[in-house]
């Protein structure tokens, strides 16, 4: 079995307490009494990680749902994603934890301190515990939490602990190893798509309707920011992208981003007539900004958590993607685009440990993705919905 951890330090550490853990585990086996429950009434899911990572979570959601029709579900995951945790639609309960290395702007829980929360939860006598992340410390968790069956990938590490452990196929997109590992627990095929799970609640509606009243059409929205500079556009082609729409169909801009984004907002914003533009970074909460979603056209975006936000509520994307790969991450709705270019070396995926001459600087695989790609991209698809009769308006690519 290859463990998928680029750092070969940690690689060498993980791979040493697996197999003192599998020692562990082949000591205690004759005194465990484990038994696969064949309708699950309580179940207990882990998904620690960012916006984007619960909501490629969804489809596997929906298929335990399929499962376990009558089951309880209680879904953990960081505070940054509580609310959008509570709108979906198979969940009962959610409870919040901050992993230290997942928190970036608050303090968050080292390994010892989560597994120590994950033994609280033995109160609560879960049938089956499952953890979407390919992590030895999230398996940790489960081992601690008292389940009566648990089931992840071993490929993070922490494999010896679980019930039902699964390769994640790092040539497979996020969302078919999630199904993929649901299916495994109930030993069969993965099912039919299941419909979309995230209910977005009719104040966040409410919300976004007035913020976008009395604005023509269509609607562009804009996410500038890509959460991480190595995965960052220049901001300036994202404004002359914007400044193109504008021009040659009279679209309405939306601006999103966090509070922490305004200085490449404002340098969008400034490059647009004013009457063209709804800012609303930093404005808005998540499921509000789910709503603003919602009723755009097109999203223009690097590969974000609003990029899956958009995924969640059906709105059509222009994905620019540079180090991050396509086959894991990309959107993959029938006007969806994703422009990239092919380099060598791309796509990397080395996005928390990016290589040393990529940093300080827009990386070569973003740097090559001109603004004619991102205005063309934007423009086929609002004319594929016009041409579909959901869009009176034409777009032609910036010559």
């Amino acid at each position: 079995m290859t463990l998928h951890i680029s750092d070969r330090r940690e690689r060498t550490l993980v791979a040493t307490a697996d197999h003192a853990l599998a020692g562990l585990a082949a000591l205690a086996r004759p005194f465990r009494r484990r038994q696969q429950p064949r309708a699950p009434k309580r179940i207990l899911v882990v998904r620690l990680e960012r916006i984007g990572d619960l909501l490629m979570t969804l489809p596997a959601l929906a298929d335990l749902r399929a499962f376990a029709p009558d089951a309880e579900i209680d879904l953990v995951v960081g505070s940054w994603n509580a609310d959008l945790a509570r709108a979906i639609d198979p969940v009962t309960r959610v409870q919040c934890l901050d992993a230290s290395w997942l928190a970036r702007e608050r303090e968050g829980r080292g390994v010892l301190s989560l597994v120590a929360a994950a033994r609280q939860w033995r109160s609560t006598p879960y049938d089956l515990a499952i953890n979407f992340e390919p992590d030895i410390r999230g398996n940790l968790m489960l081992g601690a939490s008292g389940a009566a069956w648990t089931a992840g990938y071993r490929s993070g590490g922490g494999g010896p602990l679980l019930d039902v452990a699964v390769d994640f196929d790092t040539r497979a997109h996020t969302t078919d190893n999630a199904r993929r590992l649901v299916a495994a627990i109930f030993d069969s095929p993965v099912p039919s798509e299941q419909p979309p799970t995230l209910v977005v609640p009719t104040d966040a509606h409410e919300n976004a309707s007035r913020l976008l009243a009395g604005r023509g059409q269509p609607l562009i929205g804009v996410h500038v920011s890509g959460g991480r500079a190595i995965k960052q556009w220049p901001v300036e082609r994202f404004a002359e992208v914007a400044r193109c729409l504008v021009e040659q169909s009279g679209t309405t801009i939306v601006l999103s981003g966090a509070a922490s984004d305004r200085p490449l907002v404002e340098t969008v914003k400034s490059a647009l007539p004013e009457p063209k533009v709804i800012d609303v970074a930093g404005r808005v909460d998540l499921l509000t900004l789910a709503g603003v979603i919602e009723r755009l056209d097109v999203l223009v975006t690097g590969d974000t958590g609003p990029m899956h936000l958009a995924v969640a509520v059906g709105t059509p994307v222009v994905a620019i993607f540079g180090p991050s790969d396509p086959a894991r991450y990309a959107p993959r709705g029938p006007l969806d685009r994703v422009i990239r270019v092919d380099l060598p070396c791309s796509p990397c995926n080395r996005i928390r440990m990016p290589p040393a001459r990529c940093v300080g600087h827009t990386p070569d695989c973003l740097q090559s993705v001109t603004v004619n790609d991102v205005f063309s991209a934007a423009a086929s698809v609002l004319d594929a919905a016009a041409r579909s009769g959901t869009l009176p308006v034409r777009l032609l690519p910036n010559d």
